[in-house]
Protein backbone atom coordinates (compact mmCIF):
# COMPACT_ATOMS: atom_id res chain seq x y z
CA UNK A 1 0.00 0.00 0.00
CA UNK A 2 1.07 3.93 -0.93
CA UNK A 3 1.23 5.68 1.97
CA UNK A 4 -0.14 9.75 1.78
CA UNK A 5 2.12 11.30 3.52
CA UNK A 6 1.44 14.48 5.09
CA UNK A 7 3.26 17.94 4.44
CA UNK A 8 5.94 17.91 7.09
CA UNK A 9 8.84 20.06 7.06
CA UNK A 10 10.94 18.97 10.05
CA UNK A 11 13.85 20.80 12.12
CA UNK A 12 17.53 20.04 10.52
CA UNK A 13 20.52 21.33 11.62
CA UNK A 14 24.27 20.03 10.82
CA UNK A 15 26.50 19.52 13.36
CA UNK A 16 30.52 18.33 12.76
CA UNK A 17 29.34 17.93 8.70
CA UNK A 18 26.67 15.64 9.67
CA UNK A 19 22.65 16.29 8.79
CA UNK A 20 20.60 15.83 12.62
CA UNK A 21 16.81 15.73 12.43
CA UNK A 22 14.66 16.90 15.99
CA UNK A 23 12.77 13.65 17.05
CA UNK A 24 9.46 15.71 18.38
CA UNK A 25 9.01 11.72 20.36
CA UNK A 26 12.25 11.35 21.67
CA UNK A 27 13.08 14.98 21.81
CA UNK A 28 16.48 14.63 20.65
CA UNK A 29 18.81 15.75 17.86
CA UNK A 30 19.75 12.50 16.02
CA UNK A 31 21.35 11.62 12.75
CA UNK A 32 19.13 12.19 9.70
CA UNK A 33 19.81 9.16 7.68
CA UNK A 34 17.73 8.03 5.17
CA UNK A 35 16.10 5.27 7.43
CA UNK A 36 15.36 7.75 9.46
CA UNK A 37 13.28 10.34 7.24
CA UNK A 38 11.24 6.81 6.57
CA UNK A 39 10.34 7.23 10.90
CA UNK A 40 9.88 10.51 10.88
CA UNK A 41 7.91 10.89 7.82
CA UNK A 42 5.69 7.58 8.68
CA UNK A 43 5.05 8.69 12.66
CA UNK A 44 3.51 12.37 11.04
CA UNK A 45 1.45 9.78 8.86
CA UNK A 46 0.48 8.22 12.21
CA UNK A 47 -0.27 11.30 14.21
CA UNK A 48 -1.33 13.85 11.68
CA UNK A 49 -3.73 11.15 9.63
CA UNK A 50 -4.82 8.30 11.38
CA UNK A 51 -5.38 10.61 14.68
CA UNK A 52 -3.09 8.24 16.67
CA UNK A 53 -1.95 9.99 20.12
CA UNK A 54 1.71 11.05 20.41
CA UNK A 55 1.64 10.24 23.25
CA UNK A 56 0.85 6.52 23.11
CA UNK A 57 3.89 6.05 20.73
CA UNK A 58 7.33 4.86 22.01
CA UNK A 59 10.10 5.36 19.24
CA UNK A 60 13.31 3.56 19.21
CA UNK A 61 13.18 1.51 22.38
CA UNK A 62 14.95 -1.57 23.69
CA UNK A 63 13.56 -5.38 23.82
CA UNK A 64 14.80 -8.37 24.65
CA UNK A 65 14.59 -11.03 21.86
CA UNK A 66 15.20 -14.18 23.19
CA UNK A 67 19.13 -13.38 24.96
CA UNK A 68 19.21 -10.63 22.54
CA UNK A 69 19.12 -7.19 22.68
CA UNK A 70 16.68 -5.28 19.97
CA UNK A 71 15.09 -1.73 19.38
CA UNK A 72 12.17 -1.68 17.55
CA UNK A 73 11.32 1.24 15.55
CA UNK A 74 7.81 2.39 16.50
CA UNK A 75 5.31 0.85 18.89
CA UNK A 76 1.60 2.29 19.52
CA UNK A 77 0.10 1.32 22.67
CA UNK A 78 -3.91 0.74 22.92
CA UNK A 79 -5.66 0.17 26.38
CA UNK A 80 -2.06 0.41 28.32
CA UNK A 81 -1.11 -2.66 25.81
CA UNK A 82 1.71 -3.18 22.64
CA UNK A 83 -1.25 -2.56 19.84
CA UNK A 84 1.14 -2.18 16.50
CA UNK A 85 5.21 -2.65 16.12
CA UNK A 86 5.87 -1.00 13.12
CA UNK A 87 9.85 -1.75 11.41
CA UNK A 88 11.08 1.23 9.25
CA UNK A 89 13.62 0.63 6.50
CA UNK A 90 15.14 2.66 4.23
CA UNK A 91 13.60 3.70 0.97
CA UNK A 92 16.36 1.18 -1.36
CA UNK A 93 15.56 -1.52 0.63
CA UNK A 94 13.03 -4.31 -0.45
CA UNK A 95 10.55 -5.59 1.91
CA UNK A 96 11.59 -9.04 2.02
CA UNK A 97 10.80 -12.38 4.11
CA UNK A 98 13.94 -11.18 6.58
CA UNK A 99 12.27 -8.03 7.33
CA UNK A 100 9.17 -9.90 7.95
CA UNK A 101 11.11 -12.58 9.94
CA UNK A 102 12.50 -9.46 12.06
CA UNK A 103 8.66 -8.00 12.75
CA UNK A 104 8.03 -11.59 14.03
CA UNK A 105 10.86 -11.69 16.61
CA UNK A 106 9.39 -8.14 17.68
CA UNK A 107 5.82 -9.79 18.03
CA UNK A 108 6.86 -13.06 20.18
CA UNK A 109 7.63 -10.40 22.82
CA UNK A 110 4.99 -7.61 22.17
CA UNK A 111 2.37 -9.76 21.58
CA UNK A 112 0.76 -6.68 19.30
CA UNK A 113 -2.04 -6.60 17.26
CA UNK A 114 -0.80 -5.46 13.93
CA UNK A 115 2.63 -5.94 12.57
CA UNK A 116 4.06 -2.99 10.02
CA UNK A 117 6.88 -2.80 7.79
CA UNK A 118 7.95 -0.02 5.72
CA UNK A 119 10.20 1.21 2.71
CA UNK A 120 8.75 4.86 2.61
CA UNK A 121 7.42 3.88 -0.70
CA UNK A 122 5.71 0.42 0.08
CA UNK A 123 3.72 -0.13 3.25
CA UNK A 124 2.78 -3.44 4.24
CA UNK A 125 0.23 -4.35 7.21
CA UNK A 126 -0.65 -7.42 8.82
CA UNK A 127 -3.54 -8.34 11.74
CA UNK A 128 -2.50 -10.88 14.01
CA UNK A 129 -5.77 -12.33 15.92
CA UNK A 130 -5.39 -15.85 18.05
CA UNK A 131 -2.52 -16.85 16.06
CA UNK A 132 -3.94 -15.97 12.73
CA UNK A 133 -1.68 -13.53 10.71
CA UNK A 134 -3.62 -11.92 7.84
CA UNK A 135 -2.77 -9.15 5.70
CA UNK A 136 -4.63 -5.77 5.88
CA UNK A 137 -5.10 -3.02 3.06
CA UNK A 138 -5.12 -0.20 5.26
CA UNK A 139 -3.31 0.53 9.01
CA UNK A 140 -6.20 0.71 10.78
CA UNK A 141 -7.26 3.63 12.55
CA UNK A 142 -6.93 4.36 15.80
CA UNK A 143 -10.16 3.74 18.13
CA UNK A 144 -9.96 4.01 21.80
CA UNK A 145 -13.08 1.94 22.22
CA UNK A 146 -11.87 -0.95 20.20
CA UNK A 147 -10.44 -4.05 22.10
CA UNK A 148 -7.91 -4.17 19.00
Amino acid sequence: MLIPYPPYIPRTKTTNGKQLIFCEFRKIWIRFTPEEWVRQNFLQYLIQIKNYPASLIAVEKEITVGELKKRFDILVYKNDQPWMVIECKEQDTMLTETIIKQILSYYSVLQTNYLVITNGNQTECFSIMNTTIKQVEIVPEYKKSESN
